[in-house]
C-alpha cells in the first residue's frame, strides 16, 4: 500500500511540474501568417499571431498583454461577438 501511495504522489508531483511548461509553450508559440494579395490588389505583409484557441485573455491584442514583435500594448477588454452569417 505504501508503494502505490508513493508512486501516486510521485506521478502527481511530476504532472504539476511538467503541466505549466506545456501551458506556457502553447501561449507563447507564435504562428506565422503568410503574406497575400487582397481582391482589390492590396498586398498584406507576412506577420505573426498567437496560437489559435478559444481563450480571449492570451492574445496579444487583449489589454494587459503586448505584442513582443511590435511592442504594441493590447487594448481589447471585451470578447468579439459571435455572429454567424
Amino acid at each position: 500500500m505504501k508503494r502505490s501511495s508513493f508512486t501516486l504522489a510521485a506521478l502527481m508531483g511530476l504532472a504539476l511540474t511538467v503541466a505549466p511548461a506545456f501551458a506556457q509553450q502553447s501561449q507563447t508559440t507564435p504562428v506565422r501568417v503568410k503574406g497575400y494579395v487582397k481582391r482589390d490588389g492590396t498586398y498584406v505583409a507576412p506577420s505573426r499571431r498567437t496560437t489559435p484557441d478559444a481563450r480571449f485573455n492570451n492574445n496579444w491584442s487583449t489589454k494587459g498583454n503586448y505584442n513582443p514583435y511590435t511592442g504594441a500594448a493590447g487594448t481589447k477588454t471585451t470578447r468579439p461577438s459571435r455572429r454567424h452569417n
